[in-house]
């Protein structure tokens, strides 16, 4: 084909408004990289306090997921350089110093997660080996390197590849969390209805603030997600930036949220305190509870469709913004620091796995604080300073973002210090 026959089947692509392959490919990026092994945890945390803060938490999670990352990707896109990731976008609009911390702050958000699920991936595979196969354990070395060298290699393969690999992933993953959710129906208890104490209420909704942000979290992805839209749609990359997180942020709370609501009908808040005491996923202790084999089965399948899809879509971003600082920073060529940043995250990844630390709470409580302000607070700071940006400061969408990104900042250092 010749490039101006490509040009026209581009122009025809932007011009029409339709809805392509190519952007249910993203949708199935952007939630597979939402999804991750925090879903499992999900039910727990939020329906520990009952129902109003269940009904309250999916009143407000449509607009707290898809409000925020469209602020993100609109921060992407307000960049007047074509190629912008989020580390050029930074420094453009807060100044070089600000930028890079800015940016470093971002890499360290994001690299916890990673080092978390090279940990959990492995801990999977591990236990379905010799809990649900029978085998004996194998070398946690060789099982680790062999997990994250796969995982790698698809990031390697390219973008579509890596669609290619969210599509394969996240279709199971749909199936299997809608049948599990269906499953559990004929065990569902109508809660108890009563009226609220409003100062317990307010404090569970506040400090429920945090799961509920990371649990839908797909930050991690936007900045590469903006880039492509603007090289494929060019003028219309706002808007189709869009449709296209709109759509996702709908299939996540739908999927997601039926998937809490089954789980959280199937046992009392009682159970729920004992599954958080116990700190197991709400699979491993639906199953313990109905003695039920099948469920004990599908469990490991959904964590490791999980753990692989997010660890896909955090990774993507972690190695955008070391490519954007170490070019930066230093006089490497972008080819150079692509290659050293994928050497450096395999062997972190690798390492951490084999080791297998109880320090990733921690990690993971200090990447929470900064990601909420990258998602939420950082892209409103835009709204009142770039030009570009300035015509969203009349939205109310605009402060009820920020307003979400304190209390989960807010929240988060509580749980920290408290």
């Amino acid at each position: 084909m010749s490039n101006s026959s490509e040009a026209t089947m581009e122009m025809n692509t932007v011009s029409d408004g339709r809805w392509t392959q190519h952007d249910t490919h993203w949708v199935l990026s952007l939630f597979g990289t939402a999804v991750g092994a925090g879903i499992l945890f999900l039910p727990i945390n939020i329906g520990i306090g009952g129902f109003w803060p269940l009904l309250i938490m999916t009143v407000l999670a449509f607009p707290m997921t898809f409000l925020a990352h469209r602020g993100l990707a609109r921060f992407v896109l307000s960049s007047k350089q074509k190629d912008a990731d989020f580390t050029d976008v930074v420094e453009e609009h807060f100044g070089a110093g600000a930028g890079r911390l800015i940016s470093l702050l971002y890499f360290f958000s994001i690299f916890p997660i990673l080092l978390i699920y090279g940990v959990g991936l492995t801990n999977t595979v591990d236990s379905f080996i010799v809990n649900q196969l029978g085998f004996e354990s194998p070398s946690r070395i060789l099982l680790s390197g062999v997990l994250v060298a796969g995982m790698i290699a698809i990031m390697l393969g390219g973008e579509k590849l890596l669609l290619r690999a969210f599509a394969i992933l996240v279709y199971p993953l749909v199936g299997v969390l809608l049948f599990l959710s269906l499953y559990l129906v004929p065990n569902w208890q109508m809660p108890v209805v009563s009226t609220p104490d409003v100062a317990s209420l307010t404090e569970l909704l506040w400090l429920s603030v945090p799961i509920v942000v990371f649990s839908f979290s797909h930050a991690a992805a936007i900045s590469s997600f903006a880039n492509v839209q603007r090289r494929h749609y060019k003028s219309e990359a706002v808007q189709k930036s869009e449709a296209i997180l709109r759509t996702t942020s709908i299939m996540l709370i739908v999927f997601v949220l039926l998937f809490v609501f089954s789980c959280v009908f199937s046992l009392t808040p009682e159970q729920m305190e004992e599954a958080k005491s116990a700190n197991v996923s709400v699979l491993s202790y639906l199953a313990n509870v109905y003695n039920n084999p099948f469920i004990e089965m599908l469990g490991p399948l959904v964590a490791f469709i999980a753990i692989t899809s997010s660890f896909l879509g955090h990774f993507l971003g972690a190695r955008e913004s070391f490519n954007g600082l170490a070019t930066k920073q230093t006089s490497m060529s972008y080819k150079l620091a692509d290659k050293l940043g994928v050497v450096f995250m395999f062997v972190a990844i690798w390492v951490c796995a084999v080791l297998n630390p109880s320090i990733l709470d921690m990690m993971g409580a200090i990447s929470g604080p900064i990601i909420a302000m990258i998602l939420f607070i950082m892209p409103t700071i835009a709204v009142f300073k770039v030009p570009a940006l300035q015509k969203y400061k009349s939205h109310i969408g605009t402060y009820f973002v920020l307003f979400v990104g304190l209390l989960a900042v807010s929240a988060l250092l509580y749980n920290m210090l408290g």
